[in-house]
């Protein structure tokens, strides 16, 4: 069974299609990525993906919703992880996980043995009554990521989760949300830059480029269809070496998401 279905989805802005029939399927506990040169279209489709963003045309389901006709469900089973941090830094953790889970209707039994479970997965159960703004970057993310999973989503989106984290955090927290996975079968969708994460984390890969999904499969299966080593170079040998420069309104746009989604919860 699918958590997530797109069919020939597309978006225009007045002449601009940035997102050209894209056809994809995730299957309900696979750790998906979606990767792309910056302007590929990822934030589009992540933003139709989650209710922000109408489609033009095409079919979508997100476990077996209807993002446009059934946006209450679709929220209710996903969760999310912006690039940018949405944490309340004058709360401490447990008061954010708190805020959370009764923004989702969790029952608060279900709540304080979630909230108490999540912590300590990612080691952040004796910072617990600490306030977010004397936490680190990392300390953030993991935060962020215990936050999203409170709920049980049934499809975890994150964007560029360990953007800017050293090696060591970065390492850490693919651990946690892998440990997730396994446990929960939370199936995760993620964009990343970085593509030994991709290579060693996801189970398939669609690469989109220019709005269109120019290959998907394996990491293993991209790489013999490149004859390269390594998943970046399958994703250079497939998008080419030119700088992409990023859209003058991409990260504009992240930050419209994540306050448009923290106002409609």
């Amino acid at each position: 069974m699918f958590a997530i279905e797109a069919e020939n989805l597309s978006k225009k802005f007045g002449s601009l299609k940035a997102v050209d029939s894209v056809s994809f399927t995730v299957e309900k506990g696979e750790i998906f990525a979606f990767l792309g040169p910056n302007g590929a279209g990822k934030t589009t489709t992540i933003k139709m993906l989650t209710t922000l963003l109408r489609p033009s045309g095409g079919e979508l389901k997100v476990n077996g919703f209807n993002p446009v006709k059934e946006q209450d469900k679709v929220r209710h089973s996903i969760g999310i992880v912006f690039q940018d941090s949405s944490l309340d830094d004058e709360l401490t953790a447990c008061e954010n996980m708190e805020f959370h889970g009764a923004l989702y209707s969790v029952p608060k039994e279900l709540r304080e043995k979630r909230i108490r479970e999540l912590l300590g997965i990612v080691e952040l159960w004796d910072r617990k009554d600490y306030l977010v703004k004397t936490f680190s970057g990392g300390m953030r993310r993991r935060l962020e990521i215990a936050r999203g999973l409170l709920h049980h989503p049934v499809v975890f989106f994150l964007d560029e989760p360990t953007l800017g984290l050293d090696p060591q955090t970065r390492n850490q927290i693919w651990n946690y949300i892998q440990e997730l996975n396994r446990k929960e079968g939370t199936t995760v969708f993620f964009t990343t830059h970085y593509m030994e994460e991709a290579d060693r984390v996801a189970g398939r890969v669609a690469i989109i480029d220019r709005g269109k999904i120019i290959a998907q499969g394996t990491p293993r299966e991209l790489k013999e269809k490149t004859k390269t080593g390594s998943l970046e170079d399958a994703f250079l040998a497939l998008t080419g070496h030119a700088i992409r420069e990023e859209g003058a309104h991409a990260a504009d746009h992240m930050r419209m998401m994540s306050r448009m989604w923290r106002g409609r919860r």
